[in-house]
């Protein structure tokens, strides 16, 4: 299990992020999904119950948030995210309710992985949030 854990820890290091729009570098935020949680591969229909109950849970925070993809470098793995203007240990909280294995964090305009649980390390610092993010017109259909 330890070596699963490794290639995804390793995995999300890579991750890209699709966007309708930019974010602002100025404000700490979270990168939260509910996706597949702890590595195992849902259905779509699975993991889209999963995304209305996690932006159910997001909207009690009162807090302005976004939809967003997060991806393989080469998109052949896409998963339904939210950028939400929380704290860290909020954002936490949150990935492990939905147990998720890490959350991203950017803090001006720097994107770390934070783990929510084991990992190989507690937080990597990825780097510059821009270089990771495309804008699209709209964000692609998960769930067909």
């Amino acid at each position: 299990m330890e070596n699963a854990i490794e290639c995804l820890w390793h995995k999300y290091q890579g991750t890209q992020f699709l966007l309708t729009q930019r974010l602002a570098n100025d404000i700490p935020f979270a990168i939260v999904t509910a996706h597949n949680p702890l590595g195992s591969i849902l259905t779509p229909c699975q993991n889209r119950l999963l995304d209305r109950q996690l932006q159910t849970k997001i909207e009690q925070y009162k807090r302005p948030y976004r939809s967003l993809i997060g991806a393989a470098p080469d998109l052949s793995h896409m998963e339904k995210s939210w950028a939400i203007f929380i704290e860290k240990e909020q954002a936490l909280e949150l990935g492990r309710e939905f147990k998720q294995h890490a959350i991203y964090y950017v803090n001006q305009g720097r994107l770390s992985l934070v783990a929510c649980g084991d990992a190989p390390d507690k937080e990597v610092m990825i780097g510059d949030f821009m270089t990771r993010t495309q804008v699209v017109n709209e964000l692609p259909d998960l769930h067909e």
